[in-house]
C-alpha cells in the first residue's frame, strides 16, 4: 500500500486549468478629403547699407525717403548714392535690396485658383466614387478604391491569450 501512496496523492492534486481569452476586432475606415487651400502672404523687406557713400532722396543730401504703402505693399522711395570723397581715391560700397510683398487680396482664395501669394497650396475636394470597404466574419477584406482624394483602410486582428 505504501507503494501506491504517491500515486494516490498525485491523483488527489488540484486539476490543471488555464484562462483562455480570444478577441477579434475588425475595422474599415473610409475618407474623402475636403477642399483645402493654404496660403502664406510674403511681406515687404528693404535694406540699404554702404561705406563712404553719400545719399540723397533726390532733393536733399544725406536723406532717404520713407516710401509708400499701397494695398499692403511697400514701395521704397528714390535713393541716389555717390562716393563721399571721390578725389582722394577712397573705396566705397553701396548695397540695396528689396523684396516686394504679396498684395492684400480683395476676396478669399478659390480652390484650384492661383492667387497673388508667394506660397500657396490648393487641393480640390475628393470624389467618393465607388469608395467602399467590407470585412467578412472570416476576416476576408474587400476595399474598393474611390475617386481622387480618397483613402480606404481595413484592419482585422485576431488575438488568442492563454494564461
Amino acid at each position: 500500500m505504501k507503494r501506491f501512496l504517491p500515486f494516490v496523492m498525485f491523483l488527489m492534486a488540484a486539476p490543471a486549468h488555464a484562462d483562455l481569452t480570444h478577441k477579434i476586432q475588425s475595422s474599415v475606415q473610409l475618407n474623402v478629403q475636403s477642399a483645402a487651400t493654404q496660403a502664406t502672404r510674403i511681406g515687404s523687406s528693404y535694406s540699404v547699407s554702404g561705406t563712404n557713400v553719400g545719399t540723397s532722396d533726390g532733393t536733399t543730401a544725406g536723406m532717404l525717403t520713407s516710401g509708400t504703402i499701397t494695398s499692403g505693399v511697400y514701395s521704397p522711395g528714390n535713393i541716389s548714392a555717390n562716393q563721399l570723397n571721390a578725389t582722394s581715391g577712397e573705396t566705397f560700397s553701396y548695397s540695396a535690396s528689396y523684396t516686394q510683398a504679396d498684395a492684400i487680396p480683395t476676396a478669399a482664395p478659390t480652390v484650384g485658383s492661383v492667387h497673388n501669394f508667394g506660397s500657396m497650396t490648393s487641393n480640390a475636394a475628393g470624389t467618393a466614387g465607388d469608395l467602399a470597404g467590407t470585412i467578412g466574419t472570416d476576416g476576408s477584406m474587400t476595399l474598393t478604391a474611390g475617386g481622387a482624394g480618397t483613402t480606404a483602410t481595413g484592419q482585422h486582428v485576431t488575438e488568442l491569450t492563454i494564461r
